[in-house]
């Protein structure tokens, strides 16, 4: 009777998400997922060709993991790109690691920002609407504007220089709406 195989391609997966979102993707190597999931290197090798595979596997459950995020965060703002805005800044305070993964690392870049923020439920496409329908000649430019400032403020979180509270943020990007959207 063949042996049950108990180390998964599921629980690799697993154990080398974990591993991103706790010690940074650097550390997803072959050995140390290995180590974490209590097998040597072949099952993870046997289910995957090679690392790189693995590496875009952990980069997918990454994005589909910063979805999710962002359709549970509450929702507060009343002004477009705002509430997409908050959950991006909260994202980087709370999952550090994996905000650097997707938004700010030079790693396995399978999509782009915009794709990884605008998401299957086309999010970016929403708030652009809902900026036109509030009176912007140029919604795209004013996306492009507040969100440098949204990614700036979300990087600040990142060398821990942005110490706004949730209610000082979410006042600040309501007034930069406001601001950016006056000049069109």
């Amino acid at each position: 009777m063949a042996r049950k195989e108990t180390i998964t391609m599921q629980k690799i997966l697993d154990t080398a998400f974990a591993m991103a979102r706790e010690e940074g993707f650097s550390n997803v190597t072959a050995r140390r997922v290995a180590a974490k999931a209590g097998c040597s290197t072949q099952p993870i090798f046997r289910v995957y060709k090679n690392m790189d595979e693995l590496w875009e596997a952990v980069y997918q459950k990454a994005a589909g993991f910063f979805q999710d995020y962002y359709k549970l965060y509450p929702r507060r703002g009343k002004a477009p790109f705002v509430n997409l805005g908050m959950a991006y800044i909260a994202f980087a305070r709370e999952e550090k690691h994996l905000f650097e993964l997707l938004f700010a690392s030079g790693g396995p870049r399978e999509k782009s920002m915009y794709e990884l923020l605008n998401g299957a439920e086309g999010n970016v496409v929403h708030e652009i609407s809902r900026s036109r329908a509030a009176g912007c000649a140029d919604p795209s430019d004013l996306f492009m504007k507040m969100w440098i400032f949204i990614h700036g403020a979300a990087c600040m979180t990142l060398t821990g220089d942005y110490d706004l509270s949730d209610a000082q943020t979410l006042e600040l990007l309501e007034g930069s709406y406001q601001a950016f959207a006056n000049r069109h």
